[in-house]
């Protein structure tokens, strides 16, 4: 068997791909931080194992050959757990990870390495702020309510900033829908993590384009695992470990 961590576009991804290699059984983990998720095509199961111990002894007891970490790139904790259990087990861990995004000529970023260091970097004058960092980091946000925050999440958190106004949306999200946004509501900084990937690369180009300054939550430091960038890689990499 093999086991994605998924919740990411590329876990999705490979597991569609291995819906199609009857032969390679797998499953799909997802953290399950993400309401009504989209069923996989494969077998799958929500939340947590428990810590190392928990996903070890889940891997011994389904008889895992491999295990593909494609969770998000700010999912450090799980990332973690899953070299911790591939060496205790021996399980072979795959990371699948999207590149970081990377700055152009025309970014003017500023990049901070995590919410509560975003918060302080929006200065003490109020400004109007797309907020697109999830809303696990929302609470940073209550330390800065002089600004306004137009916040995008898939969830709806539980609470807000005291001046802001909530879309709820899934990507991914069109470069020129992007710039209609933030020109319909006078969108002053963008607030976002650096996740890579092109479905929601557009906001980055719009404020490229409105010569809009970006607040970036750099990505966290990981363990060097053997890592792929796409889907098809990852399956190329299980075929030739079952092979």
């Amino acid at each position: 068997m093999i086991l994605i961590l998924g919740g990411t576009t590329e876990a999705a991804a490979l597991a569609r791909l291995l819906a199609g290699r009857p032969g390679i059984p797998a499953m799909l983990s997802l953290a399950g931080r993400t309401q009504n998720p989209a069923p996989p095509p494969i077998p799958y199961r929500v939340g947590g194992f428990g810590g190392v111990e928990g996903l070890s002894t889940f891997l011994r007891e389904r008889r895992a050959r491999a295990m593909v970490d494609a969770t998000h790139p700010f999912a450090e904790q799980m990332s973690a757990q899953a070299v911790a259990a591939a060496q205790r087990t021996g399980v072979q861990l795959l990371a699948l990870r999207r590149p970081a995004w990377r700055a152009e000529p025309r970014d003017n970023w500023t990049e901070v390495a995590d919410a509560e260091a975003a918060a302080v970097a929006l200065g003490s004058e109020p400004r109007r702020v797309f907020l697109t960092t999830g809303r696990l980091e929302l609470p940073a946000f209550l330390a800065a309510p002089h600004h306004f925050y137009l916040v995008r999440s898939v969830d709806a958190p539980e609470e807000l900033p005291p001046h802001a106004r909530l879309i709820l949306a899934r990507g991914p999200f069109a470069e020129e829908d992007e710039l209609a946004l933030m020109r319909e509501e006078r969108i002053e900084v963008v607030v976002t993590k650096n996740s890579g990937g092109s479905a929601t690369y557009g906001k980055i180009v719009a404020a490229r384009r409105l010569g809009l300054p970006v607040i970036l939550l750099k990505r966290p430091e990981v363990a060097e695992v053997e890592t792929v960038t796409t889907a098809e890689e990852a399956l190329a990499w299980i075929e030739r470990r079952l092979g």
